[in-house]
This record gives structure tokens, C-alpha cells and sequence, in this order.
């Protein structure tokens, strides 16, 4: 089942839905139209946020003192890397922007012709994404068992994204079913594998396959890996929409900015996706103008071994099969057999139609 997110058409037999995700990445309104900005200029589809206000972040961090652990690059070339810890309530602050900042993100994607979602935390999320004049709504992986929080998104009429992390086959099915139960068939779901950056053991690709034959609906990929092998490979496969974490630096002391594309790889990735695309072409096979006029350059025609007058008869004895095949090619040439020639032709000259006559 294929839909509209923002007037992009996301589904099978459309484009890959290319969002670039900046909510863990940017730093306050400036940092997040820069990132939105950068989407833009690569040609992406979409960006993506995680709506944080400070109140937010309030409401969702009990324990302020509870530390998160992540990698940071160091440096590019060597690639060496250090781990770093720090209070989870810190670094999501970082992400967290006055009501009136995310109104003014959101006029300037539209500006930008750049389609902008978000994941949502809390009902008043929702309530924000909807005044915002959102198309999508996206709930993380943490809240695929959060039914009140699903289920407000499903009635909100914004297309709900499911991230799944690592949800059963059966949790998803039930949050799908959620969703359905409240008049909303608009549903994205997500292969997001864990981890930052995520294992290659846990990233089970596959997987894309499998919900694709269970739901009648788009799947995504959201990478958590460094490069993008792991999103041509999701394409390739049937991903309907791929989501990749950018960033204006990589050696950024913050979490994910080691796995993201920077600015001088978004547009490579853009274009990488938009190859493969092309590339994958369709089910059924279909040569083009130029393809069917190349293979007769080296495909075989009939030519004469020897020469012959006008009003010969053609017989079998007559023929060897040459290059290049723009005469009578060895699959019609019997067709032709006991007919005559309308002229004299030299030994060794290509045979064609006009050659030939009753």
C-alpha cells in the first residue's frame, strides 16, 4: 500500500523515501535549519527531529544522574575513537528547543520545499506535530509496547512510522493492529537495528523481506552504521524508505555524530540511492532503443560464400552466418530458403530482405 507524506508518494513502484534524520545532531534552531539545510541541497526527501522541548525532557528522564555510554571519532583519517559517558538528562537538553523555535523550523523546511517530521515522546507531541501542520508522526523503538501513546498518534490522521528496534515479530503485529483499530492505514514500519553504532550481527537486513510479506504497507530502514553499504544493500532489496543520521561534523562529543554523513558525503549518499535505483530496473526485462541497436553489432547475419546472379535460388549451401547481424539474422534465415535473388551480390556480402523476393 502506497501514500502521500507531504505530497512525496512513498510505497512500491515509487522513488526510495530518503529522509536524513538531525534530532540527535543539531544543538538549537540555527544548528537545525543548518542540518535542514544540508537535507535539502543532497536532495533528500524529508528531515527528521525529535520534538524535545525542556519540559520534555523533564517529563522523560526520571533519574537525572543516570549515565549514557557512546563513542566519539577522534579522527577521520585513523578512525580512532574514544568512549564517553555522561548524564542521559544532558544530552537530550542539548536536543531540546522552546515551542516557538520548532514553529520556526518547521516555516523554514516548508521554505525549503523539504518535508518535516518527527518522533514524538508524549500525547502533547503529538498535539505540537498536528498545529505544526505535520504529515507523519514517528514513535521510537522504546514505545512500540506504549498502546496509549500509538494510539494517539494513530487518531491524530498523521501516517504513523513504527520503529521497531528490537520488538518480536508479535509486538510489532500488535502495534500494526493498534494503529488499524483506529481508522488509520496510513502505517510506515521501520527495520531499525539496535545499538549506536549498530552491530552488523544485529542489522538482519532480511528482515525487510519478511515485514514486506507480512504488512501490506511501506518499510523503512533506519541505519545506525557508519558509510552507506547497509542502505544500498536495503534498497536492494525492497526498502521502501531509507533514514540516515547527518551531521555537520563527525568528530562532534555528542552520541551518534560518528555514524553520520557529513556534508561532503550527503549528496553521495543521495546520488548512491538514486543509482541503485536505476540500476535495480524492473521485473520484466526491457531493452532499450540503443541496447536492441548495439546487439546487432555483435550478433550474426547470413552473407554469401560465394557470389550469385540474378534470379539464384537461395539454398543452404549458399549461406555462412557473420558479423555484424544487420542482415537476415540464423533465426529467420530458413524462412528465405528457395527464394530468389532480385540482384547479384559478390561473394562474402551481407544477405537482407530487399536482397530477396519470390
Amino acid at each position: 500500500m502506497g501514500f502521500d507524506i507531504g505530497g512525496k508518494p512513498i510505497g512500491d513502484g515509487h522513488p526510495c523515501f530518503i529522509v536524513f534524520e538531525a534530532g540527535p545532531t543539531h544543538t538549537g534552531l540555527e544548528r537545525a535549519k543548518e542540518l535542514a539545510l544540508l537535507a535539502h541541497q543532497a536532495g533528500a526527501d524529508a528531515v527528521k527531529f525529535q520534538v524535545f522541548e525542556p519540559r520534555t525532557v523533564d517529563m522523560l528522564v526520571a533519574d537525572k544522574n543516570q549515565m549514557f555510554s557512546y563513542k566519539v571519532l577522534l579522527d577521520k583519517t585513523s578512525g580512532a575513537m574514544e568512549e564517553v559517558s555522561e548524564p542521559l538528562y544532558t544530552i537530550l537538553l542539548r536536543r531540546a528547543m522552546p515551542r516557538d523555535d520548532w514553529f520556526s523550523l518547521k516555516e523554514y523546511c516548508d521554505q525549503l520545499g523539504l518535508v518535516f517530521f518527527s518522533t514524538a515522546l508524549f500525547h502533547d507531541d503529538i498535539d505540537l506535530l498536528k498545529q505544526l501542520g505535520c504529515s507523519s508522526v514517528k514513535i521510537s523503538s522504546a514505545d512500540v509496547n506504549h498502546y496509549p501513546l500509538i494510539e494517539y498518534a494513530a487518531r491524530s490522521g498523521m501516517s504513523v512510522q513504527l520503529d521497531t528496534g528490537n520488538a518480536s515479530l508479535a509486538e510489532i503485529e500488535r502495534a500494526v493492529d493498534l494503529i488499524l483499530d483506529q481508522g488509520n492505514q496510513r502505517i510506515i514500519i521501520h527495520n531499525c537495528p539496535s545499538g549506536y553504532p549498530a552491530r552488523l550481527e544485529s542489522i538482519n537486513l532480511r528482515l525487510i523481506q519478511t515485514l514486506k510479506a507480512m504488512f501490506d504497507f511501506p518499510v523503512a530502514f533506519s541505519d545506525h552504521t557508519p558509510g552507506w553499504e547497509m542502505d544500498v544493500a536495503a534498497v536492494a532489496i525492497g526498502a521502501n524508505m531509507v533514514e540516515k543520521t547527518i551531521t555537520m561534523d563527525r568528530t562532534t562529543r555528542s552520541p551518534e555524530h560518528l555514524f553520520s554523513l557529513d556534508p561532503a558525503s550527503t549528496p553521495q549518499f543521495v546520488k548512491i540511492i538514486r543509482d541503485v535505483e536505476v540500476a535495480l530496473g524492473g521485473k520484466r526485462r526491457r531493452l532499450l532503443p540503443k541496447q536492441l541497436r548495439d546487439r546487432q553489432a555483435v550478433r550474426r547475419s547470413m552473407h554469401l560464400n560465394q557470389k550469385v546472379e540474378k534470379g539464384s535460388i537461395l539454398t543452404e549451401e549458399m549461406v555462412v552466418f557473420r558479423r555484424p547481424g544487420w542482415g537476415i539474422g540464423p533465426d529467420l534465415y530458413r524462412n528465405f530458403l528457395g527464394m530468389r535473388f532480385l540482384r547479384a551480390l559478390p561473394e562474402g556480402a551481407m544477405v537482407t530482405m530487399e536482397d530477396l523476393g519470390r
